[in-house]
């Protein structure tokens, strides 16, 4: 098959740093393809030499004009979580549109064990998952953990007040760092390979919210203070604080996921893939500290 890698989602901070270690890795810019409803956002791409292509979800034959010629395609998966199922609509076009194309394999960015995840967005993945799976193609699912970034939607409010309001209940989560997610799928994409492969990408170490708030506390210099709340509490106070009820959803599922377990799980696929430890993320704290603390 081609040797050609398209990313899809390219002008998004994933895509973006996937295409950045692809690069890093020796895969000469003519080998990579890059996609994006907005192609005019990827002028830096292309005056490095790489294919820029227009890639819209929501038009599956034009879609299956742009995955044209590309070896294998990888399916970032979209943020249109509107709770009426548009986002695994929109993979489905994606999986449809690259077997059409004729790509040799498949690659998408997925969460752990979407069949048991208690988050309330799991459905589209674990859908996305079985429509790759039912091609017969090769493919290389990424089951990514939960972002150190992710932290940017909580601490900086967290210590506004001095509390950060949690559900989680002693539940633990594995904290990754998004550039190691993008190395790791580099790593795995940039030769051709006709297996079919699932990696669960996870941080190297689970803790719990007061450990992460102690790390935090440190690195700030602030005071925190972690303080129990149930679902309903918790649900209450992000609508009250204007965030939309499809949002407000999914953090409270975050937690209930947390709680669960179900974001504690600890592998070394990303190790083995780039060959070191993952970023710790007392390391990411004490980075992004002044930004929390204001």
């Amino acid at each position: 098959m081609s040797d050609t890698i398209f990313v899809t989602g390219a002008a998004g901070q994933l895509g973006r740093l996937v295409i950045k270690h692809l690069l890093a890795r020796g895969v000469g810019p003519r080998r990579i393809i890059a996609g994006s409803r907005s192609p005019d956002k990827l002028a830096e791409l292309a005056a490095q030499g790489i294919d820029v292509r227009r890639a819209d979800f929501d038009d599956p034959a034009a879609l299956t004009d742009a995955f044209k010629g590309a070896g294998t395609v990888l399916i970032i998966s979209t943020d249109a979580l509107d709770g009426a199922d548009t986002r695994l609509k929109q993979h489905r076009n994606a999986v449809a549109a690259a077997v059409e194309a004729g790509a040799g394999r498949l690659a998408y960015t997925s969460l752990p064990n979407p069949g048991s995840s208690l988050l309330s967005f799991a459905p589209d993945h674990l859908g996305t998952e079985r429509a790759i799976k039912q091609t017969g193609l090769p493919y290389a699912i990424f089951r990514n953990g939960w972002y150190q970034e992710n932290l940017h939607m909580a601490l900086p409010g967290a210590f506004a007040s001095g509390t950060w309001h949690s559900a989680a209940r002693g539940g633990r989560t594995s904290y990754v760092a998004r550039e190691d997610i993008a190395e790791a799928i580099a790593a795995a994409l940039a030769t051709p390979d006709a297996g079919r492969h699932t990696y669960t990408l996870t941080g190297a170490e689970a803790l719990n919210r007061e450990e992460i708030a102690e790390l935090a506390r440190r690195a700030t210099g602030k005071p925190l203070a972690l303080v129990e709340v149930t679902d309903e509490q918790l649900a209450a106070g992000l609508k009250a604080a204007g965030v939309p009820d499809v949002f407000v959803d999914v953090l409270v599922s975050a937690d209930v996921e947390t709680r669960a377990g179900n974001l504690s799980i600890v592998t070394d696929h990303l190790e083995s893939l780039i060959g070191r430890a993952p970023r710790r993320l007392a390391r990411h704290l004490e980075e992004a500290g002044a930004g929390y603390a204001g």
